[in-house]
This record gives C-alpha cells, structure tokens and sequence, in this order.
C-alpha cells in the first residue's frame, strides 16, 4: 500500500517539463502542447474573416476534441490543422518556432497578449464558452508559476519544438530515397486510417481532469463498441498506470484497468484493479455526495456484487456465491431492493450450474417488472427463453415470449438486448434445424442500424450478439459448400474480433469445426485429427466428440466407443441434450461397422425419443434416416421407403449439402434393394429413378467435394448401368471410380455398412 499513496508525500510540482497547479486532484496544468492550443486559437482570433465558412466549420469542430484530448506531438497537431486549414497551419507552426527560438520574454508576452481576448465590447472569446474557459484555467495556472517554472516550462516548449525538428528531418532524408509519389500515398492513407498512433498520444505527464475524463470515456466507449480501435492492452495498461502514479486515487481509471484486464482473462490484475475502484470511492467520498449517508454501504455491497460476477465469468463458482451471499447480506440490511434484484440475476445463473431454477428464474422476471427495471427484466426473459429451448418447449411460445421482450427493448431504447434478442432466435432456429429462419434472422442483425451514438469512424456493434451472429452465418455457408464465403465471413470475424479480443474464441471454435468438417470430407484423416487440439481447447465436449469420428473413420471402433461411452454419460449428467442425441447416433453406426445391427435399433429409438421430446426436428429426421438404413440392412426395404418419405423433407428443405447427398442416396439404395422382387419392366424403371437420384446425391456430395462418398456412389451407379446394359455410362463411372479410388484408397469396409 506505500506505493500507491507514494505521491501523497513526495509531489514535485514539475514532471518531465511539465508544470501544474496541483498533482493531486489536478484540475488544470501548462503543457507545451496546450501552448500550441493557445497559439492555435490566437492565430484563429487573428485570422477572422479571411477564414471561409467551411474552415471556420472545420477548425471549430476540431477544437473540442483537440481541447479535450490527450497531449499529441507538434508534427500531429500540425497535420490535424492543415487538413481544416492549410494556411492557419502554417501560421501555428511559424509562431511556435519564433517563440522556441527566441527568448523567454517572447513567452511572457504571449500570455500578457492572450487576455486581450477577454477585452473590448465584442470580445473575441466569451468567458463562459468552452474556447473561454480553457483560456482563462490557462492564464490562471501560468501566473501562479514561479519564475523557475516558467523558465522549466519555456526549455519544455524548446525540447517539444526541438523533438518534432528531429522528426521532420528524418522523413525528409527518407523522402530523398524513396519515390515521392509513393510516400505521399503512403502518408495520406496513413492519416486517413490511423486516428492517433500509440506513440503519438503517450503521456509522461499528468493529465488534467478533463483529459483524463475524456481519455478514459473515449477509450472504455470504444471498449464496448469497437474494441480494435481501441489501445492495445499492454499500452492502455501503460496509460492507466502513468495516470494513476499522479492522481492514484482516480477511481474511473482503476475500473477501466479492471475492463482492460478482463480483455487479456487476467483473474489477479482484474480483481485486483475492482476492489481498488470501490475503495476509491469510498476513500474519495463519491458515493456519499450522490446518495447521501447511503453511499458507503452501497459502494460495499455493489463491490460484493461485482466480485461475485467477477468469479462467475472466470468459472470460480465457490468463490463467486461466498461474494454474492455478502452482497445479499448487505444489501438486506440497508433494503436495497435494486440491488436484491441485481444478486437475484446472478443467484440464477450460480443456480443453473447445478440444478433446475426455472422457477427462481421467473420470480426474478416478476420483481424486475415490479421495481421498475427493464433491462434485467429483459435479461430474465430471455434467459428463461434458452432455458425453456432446452427444455423442449414449442418454438412458437419461445417466440412469443420473445416478442414480449422486444417491446420493452423498443421502449426503452435499449439496442444492447435487441441485438441479444435476434442473436437468440437465431440460436434457436439453429436448434431446431431451421436453417432458413436463422439465416433469416442472422441477415435481420446485421443489416440493424443501431440506436446508440457514436463517434465518427467507430465501427459500432462490435459486441458478442454480433460474433455469434457472425459465426452461424459462416456455418450456414459451410455447409451449403459455400466454402470462400464461409472463408471471407471469418476473415471478417478475424478483423472484427483480433484474437486477443474477448469473443475471439466464438470465431475460432467455428473456424476450427469448419475445417475439420472439410478435412473429413476430403478423406484426410491425419489432418482432421490434428484440428482436434484447437476444437477441445475451445469446447472439450466438442472436442472429445470430434475425436470419437476420426477414431471411427480411421476403423478404431473399440477406442472409439470408449470415448462415445464416457461423452454419453457426461452429456446425460450436464443435461446436453444435442450432443446426447449425436452421440447416439454415432454410438449406432459403430454398431453397424461391427455387424451387430440389432443392437444399433434400441440406440436409434432412442434418440428418436429423444429428439421428438425436445422438438429437435433436424435431429428427429436425421435418426430416421438411420432407422430406415437399420430397416435396409435387416432386410425390409419397403418399409425403409416408405418411413424415408416423411423424414427426407426436412432435410432437403433445411438439412446440410452432405446430408442431402446421404438422404438421396439412402433413397436410391432402397430402391435397389425393393426392385429385386419387381417383374422385369417395373425392375427396370425403379432402377433407372434410382440413378437419378444417385446423380442428384454425386452433385451434393462434388458439392462439399466428399470423395468418399463420391467414390460409393460411382461404383454403385457403375453396377446399376452394367445391369440395366448401358456399357459406354458404364465405363464412364467406372473411370471416374478408379481415379477417386486411386486418390483415396478404401480399407477393405462394405459398400452398405455406413448411412454417412
């Protein structure tokens, strides 16, 4: 604790070359780059009408944010003029040079000339104005200096001046060896797409209020909005920490070192920057001039609650209900019912971990609306919306409920949980094998102009909802065989969401699937394999999932089968129903592989079960599509067709390319198989609609380029030919066969022994 109350003790009144009136609490403070404000605004009270309209327009909208911003280099300052008003440019940089030169008295004579503004009927500056009030804290805070200040401030002007000649003489010697038209293009794409480069808006001061206010507002809007605009973690960690050495009891810069570290998954540095800013404002009063002699108590029990969130997001649930049970405690003792709310929230999402709190859910949704809260209310809603999907409700009760949530998204303005909103039906459309309404609803998001205020040139809605959004869209068009789309749709996620971003892993989880899907496809085991690492990293469940396929691709039914047992199991306890019912279907088809067909049937019925009960309807066809291969190889075709025709329209509707290529040639197999017992004639035609639908199911599976597939159902379109006599159709997919077969050897497994 020293450290951080170091500067209570020991407070030079000169940094760096930089003066100030008062290092702890600053309110205002002579810089050099403020001087060049001041000269700047002295030039432009000089220029006055032979400034155009637009110029003037240009100049008065770059002030506030220069006025307000944190120090910048001259040559910076120089081009931020210059693009509003070349001449005035010109003007600043002259007079700055002649005072750098000059002597000190050349200073002191700009400052005795600067309150003239302030003189005459019409002045030229109005005191009250922001231009105003900026002169008048800097003429106060230079005449409180001594004359050994002022003498240390003038040789900062001079090493400020000084820094920038050095810099304008290196570019000149590069200019002479590069071609210029080049440089120039390469300069003005640079001022054009970089605001502010890190070096350029360092520090080594203190700021003053203002620009430590405005520093962190911008940097924490661009936080939530656009975080790759937004400063590096190790810089902005920099900044806070130079503006925390002079004012370390700045409580808002404790709370944006807290959101930075959250960035980065830093549990020490984020816990420790939270309870920092709570006991700021305590230490610093804030709370109790706000709310009375109520603001020490609420700054407790809002800390507990925050720390509770804290350990949840990191999964330390132990530690996270300690915190939120003391948060409740004091909370109950001062009535804040607000805040009861708030820890009622979190008490749910603690609860969901280990047991069913649908119906704490729901009282928390009736006390939100009783209080007056709508965005928790909303929260709540939608939380009991994914419970209820889990659950197995019908879709269009979700969506009604949903709707409910929208109206008070509308009514308050509140755009944050509106994109959470779409993002969700998307989920649940996605869940319940609904393709075309998710790719619906996914497209909705991002064609939404949004409803919050932003800077120009910040790239809004940078958040979560969007990622997810993002990311189902990328999926959708992998599995259509849409894959440079997919590939462009996660480019743009890659350049949205940087890898040290927070919701960088959405895309990479998504990334990692896709491409171990194309890898499987292409027959590529080895490499499929080795995409496995990244998927358990993200999602271990996934993970293990996707290892039991290669395992079984690569013929190792028994290590197989071991992982699907231990996944079954464990998704069973955690209540993943999705993943139950893949693995089933998974667990069938070894079964299959290893002969033992009866076995297989109890396992498909009940994922049917299953999937039916919780309206998965994607899934539900799917495990007919299985059924009615299980009914094939027993030796019952007709009925297999006859069980296909209810299951197949889902999937053509709304089903992946590959599994509409396995659909119809499932459908063609039956057809093969229930022609044996037909006369010559109908045996013929049955045959001749099932090379159709092989052709139909060749193109799904060129589509998403599934060479295993391709090669099954060359060979079986080859054997059908040779039996319907067509030699020439015949040696062409005989050809075809042996080129596929050639790339892509088999291992000796029956052509009928796999649906997929």
């Amino acid at each position: 604790m020293a450290s951080v109350h170091e500067s209570l003790y020991f407070n030079p009144m000169m940094t760096n070359g930089v003066v100030h009136a008062n290092v702890f609490g600053i309110k205002d403070c002579v810089t050099p780059y403020k001087m060049a404000l001041l000269v700047l605004l002295s030039e432009l009270g000089r220029a006055g009408a032979q400034l155009s309209l637009l110029e003037r327009r240009r100049l008065n909208r770059l002030l506030l944010p220069l006025l307000q911003g944190p120090d910048m280099t001259l040559s910076r300052l120089h081009k931020a003029i210059e693009e509003s008003c070349p001449n005035l440019a010109n003007s600043v940089q002259i007079r700055i040079k002649l005072m750098a030169e000059g002597e000190l008295k050349d200073m002191e004579q700009f400052f005795d000339d600067l309150s003239d503004s302030f003189t005459g009927t019409e002045p030229e500056v109005h005191k009250t104005s922001v231009v105003g009030l900026f002169l008048r804290h800097m003429i106060l805070a230079y005449n409180k200096l001594s004359f050994s200040q002022v003498y240390k401030l003038y040789t900062a002007l001079q090493q400020y001046y000084q820094n920038d000649e050095k810099k304008t003489g290196i570019d000149e010697t590069d200019m002479e060896l590069t071609n210029t038209e080049e440089l120039e293009g390469k300069m003005e794409k640079e001022e054009l797409d970089v605001p502010l480069r890190e070096e350029e808006i360092s520090c080594s001061g203190p700021l003053s209020q203002k620009q430590a206010e405005y520093f962190l507002s911008q940097q924490a809007s661009l936080l939530k909005n656009d975080e790759t605009k937004a400063l590096t973690p190790a810089f902005l960690q920099k900044e806070l920490n130079n503006l925390l050495k002079f004012n370390p009891d700045f409580a808002e810069a404790h709370y944006l070192s807290y959101l930075n570290s959250l960035r980065v998954q830093d549990v020490f540095s984020s816990t420790h920057s939270l309870l920092h800013y709570f006991d700021r404002l305590i230490l610093t009063g804030a709370e109790s001039k706000s709310n009375g002699d109520e603001g020490y108590g609420r700054s407790l029990r809002y800390a507990a609650l925050n720390l509770a969130a804290l350990h949840c997001r990191f999964g330390h649930y132990q530690q996270a209900e300690l915190a939120l049970q003391e948060a409740i405690r004091i909370a109950q003792e001062s009535n804040d019912h607000v805040c009861l709310q708030h820890c009622l929230s979190w008490l749910y999402i603690l609860e969901q971990k280990r047991s069913d709190s649908c119906v704490l859910l729901e009282h928390s949704v009736k006390k939100a609306v009783h209080f007056g809260l709508p965005y928790l209310a909303s929260l709540g809603i939608q939380s009991l919306v994914q419970q209820r999907a889990f659950a197995g409700k019908t879709a269009n009760k979700l969506m009604d409920a949903l709707k409910d949530s929208d109206l008070l998204h509308w009514k308050h303005s509140l755009s944050e949980l509106i994109d959470i909103s779409i993002a969700q039906k998307t989920a649940i459309w996605r869940l319940y094998g609904r393709s075309t309404m998710a790719l619906q609803q996914a497209q909705m998001l991002l064609s939404m102009n949004s409803l919050e205020a932003v800077n120009v040139g910040v790239q809004q809605n940078n958040t979560e909802s969007f990622a997810v959004v993002l990311c189902h869209l990328a999926e959708l068009h992998a599995e259509q065989g849409c894959f440079a789309a997919a590939s462009e749709i996660l480019k743009h996620l890659k350049e949205r969401f940087p890898p040290s971003s927070q919701h960088a892993q959405l895309w990479m989880l998504f990334d990692q699937k896709i491409q171990f899907d194309r890898a499987m496809n292409d027959g590529k085991y080895h490499v499929a394999d080795s995409f496995v690492a990244g998927i358990t990293a993200l999602n271990s469940i996934e993970g293990v999932y996707r290892k039991a396929i290669v395992l079984k691709a690569q013929n190792q039914m028994s290590e197989a089968h071991k992982l699907l047992q231990k996944l079954l199991i464990h998704c069973q306890n955690i209540k993943n129903t999705e993943m139950v019912i893949s693995v089933l279907l998974s667990m069938a088809e070894l079964y299959w592989r290893s002969s033992c067909h009866t076995i297989a049937l109890p396992v498909l019925l009940q994922a049917l079960a299953l999937s039916r009960e919780y309206r998965l309807q994607y899934l539900a066809s799917e495990t007919v599509l299985n059924l009615a291969f299980s009914q094939l190889i027993l030796g019952i075709p007709e009925q297999a067709l006859n069980i296909l025709h209810t299951a197949i329209e889902p999937i053509l509707a709304h089903g992946a390319v590959l599994d509409k290529g396995c659909a119809m040639f499932l459908v063609a197999k039956c057809q093969v198989a229930s022609a044996a017992s037909y006369s010559q004639p109908k045996k013929a035609e049955a045959l001749e609609s099932a090379i159709l639908n092989l052709n139909e199911a060749k193109t799904y599976f060129a589509k998403v380029d599934c060479k295993e597939q391709l090669r099954d159902v060359l060979y079986f379109q080859a054997r059908l030919f040779h039996t319907l006599g067509k030699i020439q159709e015949r040696n062409k997919c005989a050809m075809l066969f042996r080129q596929v077969h050639q790339e892509l050897p088999a291992h000796g497994v029956p052509l009928i022994n796999a649906f997929k």
